[in-house]
C-alpha cells in the first residue's frame, strides 16, 4: 500500500532502457528487465517494488508437462492480461524432476529448459518481478539423514544448470531455492516437522545457495529466496531456520493461506471480516514483521488465497485487507492461481480465466490491487510524473519539529505506518518521513530511522540524492 501520495516519483528514461533480444530455440523473445543488471539495493528495498503477485500455478509445475493438469499452454497474452490488472510480480513455480537424465549428471532436458526461460521472459518484457523455484520435488527432495546425501547431489546439479542459464540476467528474476521442504505423509508434515528435517532443509538451503553464488555473474549478488520447514510461518519451523552463511540477500519465502478454515478447508466458513478475524491476521503479520522486516531480513509471502464458496464479498474484504496489512509491514503477497475455479469445491484459487483472457473474478484482482496501492482497474502502466522541485530546510527524519532525531520520532513513525495516527506532527511530513526517497513512507523507513538512532549510519539514503 502506498501509504501516503508520491512525493516523489522514479522517472523512467526512455533512453536508458535497453531492450535485448533472447533466443529461446527458435523463439525470439524481447526482454526488457531481463539485463538490468544487479543494481546497488537491499533485499528490503527489492521487496518494497514487487507489491503484489500472481502465481502461475498447476502449469510449468504440473508433474508429467505444462498442460498436464488442466491448464491451456502459457502464452504471452496471459502474463500481459495480469500485468494490465496491475500484479507486477509473477512466481512461475517449476517442476524440474522429470525433466532430467540419470545420475550424477541429472541433465535437465534443453527443451525444457528453453521453454522455462521463454516463459520467464514474458514476465520479464513486461517490466516485471520473475521468480523461480523448484517444486513438487518431494518424491526425490526428501529432508532426512538417510536420504540426504542422494537428494543434495541432485539438488546442486539441478541448481548449477538453472542457475548457469540465467546467471546473466538482472535483479528483477529472483530465485526460490525449493518450494514447501517437508516428508510427505508424516506426522509432523504441517506442524513443522522434526529436529532432524528441520535441520537437513538448512543444509539444502545451504547447498543450494552456495551452488547459485558459486556460478558467478550476476547470480553472485542475486537475490534468493529461502523457505523453511514447509514454508510454514509457524515458530516450531522459523525458530530452527538458518540463514545460509549470514548472506544479506536471502529473503525469507512463506506461505501463508490463513485463517485455514476460511482460505483453504472447503467444509469451512464461508465469511470473513470480523474485528477479530482482523486483528489475527494482523497479528500473523505482525510476528513475521517482528522477527524478520524489522531487523532488516526481507520477506516475501509467496503463496497465499481464498478458495471460492460462492462468497465473493468476503474473499474481497480479505484480499484487500491482507494485502494492505502486509503492505505496511513490508511484506509483498502473490495470490496462488492454479486454473481451477470450481464454486463449492478445494482448490478453487482461480482468478483469470487463461483460455478465454477474461477474469473469473476480476473484483478480488481489484482489491489486491488496491491493496498495494496500485491502480485497480485493467490499464496499462501510465505516464511517470515528473520529479518535483526538492524542497528546501528539510530535516529528514524529524517527525515532531523539535530539532532533534531521537526514539520519538521513530515511535511516531510506528503509529503513522500501522495507521495509529493519520499525519505526524511536523510540516512536510510525508517528505520528512521518506527516508530513502521512494515516494513511500513505510517499514523500510522505520528501519533506517532506527539504524540512524542507533549510529549505525550517519545518515539516510534520501540526503545523498538531496
Amino acid at each position: 500500500m502506498i501509504k501516503k501520495p508520491f512525493i516523489k516519483a522514479w522517472t523512467v528514461v526512455a533512453s536508458l532502457a535497453i531492450l535485448f533480444v533472447m533466443m529461446c530455440g527458435s523463439v525470439n523473445i524481447l526482454a526488457s528487465t531481463a539485463y538490468t543488471g544487479m543494481r546497488d539495493i537491499t533485499s528490503l528495498e527489492l521487496v518494497n517494488e514487487m507489491r503484489v503477485g500472481w502465481n502461475l500455478g498447476n502449469t510449468l509445475d504440473a508433474i508429467g508437462g505444462e498442460t498436464n493438469w488442466g491448464n491451456p499452454k502459457t502464452t504471452k497474452e496471459m502474463i500481459d492480461k495480469v500485468k494490465e490488472m496491475g500484479f507486477n510480480t509473477m512466481r512461475f513455480p517449476v517442476t524440474w524432476g522429470g525433466h532430467v537424465g540419470q545420475a550424477p549428471d541429472y541433465k535437465i532436458n534443453k527443451e525444457w529448459l528453453d521453454r522455462v526461460e521463454e516463459v520467464v521472459n514474458y514476465a520479464l518484457s513486461n517490466d516485471m518481478y520473475a521468480i523461480i523455484n523448484l517444486h513438487h520435488e518431494n518424491s526425490w527432495l526428501v529432508p532426512t539423514y538417510a536420504q540426504e546425501k542422494r537428494s543434495t547431489e541432485q539438488l546442486v546439479k539441478i541448481w548449477e544448470q538453472v542457475a548457469t542459464r540465467f546467471k546473466d540476467y538482472g535483479d528483477y528474476l529472483i530465485f526460490e531455492t525449493m518450494n514447501e521442504p517437508r516428508v510427505e505423509n508424516s506426522p509432523n508434515e504441517w506442524s513443522g516437522g522434526t529436529p532432524e528435517n528441520r535441520q537437513v532443509i538448512n543444509n539444502f538451503n545451504l547447498a543450494a545457495v552456495n551452488t547459485i553464488r558459486s556460478t558467478g555473474g550476476n547470480n553472485a549478488k542475486r537475490h534468493i529466496m529461502i523457505p523453511a520447514h514447509a514454508a510454514s510461518a509457524i515458530d516450531v519451523a522459523l525458530n530452527d531456520l538458518v540463514i545460509p552463511n549470514n548472506d544479506d540477500r536471502i529473503i525469507i519465502s512463506i506461505h501463508n493461506y490463513s485463517p485455514y478454515f476460511f482460505a483453504m478447508d472447503v467444509n469451512g466458513t464461508a465469511s470473513w471480516g470480523s474485528s477479530s478475524d482482523r486483528s489475527s491476521l494482523a497479528g500473523e503479520l505482525d510476528a513475521l514483521y517482528n522477527r524478520f522486516v524489522k531487523n532488516g531480513r526481507a520477506v516475501v509471502i509467496g503463496e497465499f488465497g481464498t478458495i471460492n464458496k460462492n462468497n465473493e464479498s468476503d474473499r474481497i474484504e480479505h484480499a484487500e485487507f491482507f494485502v494492505k496489512e502486509a503492505k505496511k509491514r513490508g511484506i509483498p503477497v502473490i495470490w496462488w492461481d492454479n486454473g481451477y475455479n470450481e464454486a463449492g469445491k478445494g482448490e478453487s484459487y482461480a482468478l483469470l480465466n487463461r483460455r478465454s483472457l477474461t477474469w473469473y473474478h476480476p473484483e478480488i484482482a481489484k482489491a489486491l490491487i488496491r491493496g498495494a496501492g496500485g491502480v485497480p482497474e485493467p490499464t496499462f502502466t501510465p505516464a511517470p510524473e515528473p520529479t518535483p522541485d526538492p524542497v528546501e530546510d528539510i530535516l529528514y527524519g524529524d517527525l515532531n519539529g523539535d530539532g532533534v532525531i531521537n526514539s520519538i520520532d521513530y515511535n511516531l513513525l510506528g503509529r503513522y505506518i500501522l495507521e495509529v495516527i493519520d499525519e505526524l506532527p511536523v510540516e512536510n511530513y510525508t517528505v520528512a518521513a521518506d527516508l530513502n526517497g521512494d515516494g513511500i513512507i513505510n517499514s523500510n523507513d522505520a528501519i533506517l530511522l532506527g539504524r540512524f538512532i542507533l549510529e549505525i549510519i550517519n545518515e539516510f539514503p534520501v540526503d545523498k540524492g538531496a
